[in-house]
């Protein structure tokens, strides 16, 4: 019987013996040629303080993106601080809870207005296009 160590070192033995059938440039070329590609350059990150309904998050967000991050922060707090006037009891997590149903309704509301707003255009192009083929017919 042997024991793990003594298996273990006849294994590394067997790993660095060279392979009979190899050819010597073969073995320096399976070792040596060890090819490293160059990663993807990551976007430069920057740690981020930020203050909402007074509570300090520490945020990582791209260089570059810093400034809408901020006004972000600007728009959220203020929104949030509204709803605290309106509000002086609730609590911290109902507050934000509050806050991110009343700004998906905000969201919702803007994207249903878009829709109406893209129909709307759709018909008075097609009035538009129709008055102009009717003007045409009797010109």
């Amino acid at each position: 019987m042997t024991d793990s160590n003594s298996n273990a070192t006849q294994n590394t033995q067997l790993k660095s013996q060279p392979n009979q059938n190899e050819q010597p440039n073969e073995r320096a070329q399976s070792t040596s040629s060890v090819t490293v590609k160059p990663a993807a350059p990551e976007p430069q990150m920057k740690k981020v303080d930020i203050v909402i309904a007074g509570v300090t998050y520490q945020i990582y967000c791209p260089v570059n993106e810093e400034a809408e991050l901020r006004s972000a922060v600007y728009y959220i707090n203020d929104f949030l601080l509204n709803i605290k006037r309106e509000a002086p009891n609730l609590g911290q997590e109902n507050l934000l809870v509050l806050c991110c149903l009343n700004l998906y309704e905000k969201i919702h509301a803007h994207k249903k207005s878009d829709t109406e707003t893209a129909q709307a255009s759709k018909q008075a192009q097609a009035l538009l296009g129709k008055i102009m083929e009717d003007a045409k017919s009797i010109l």
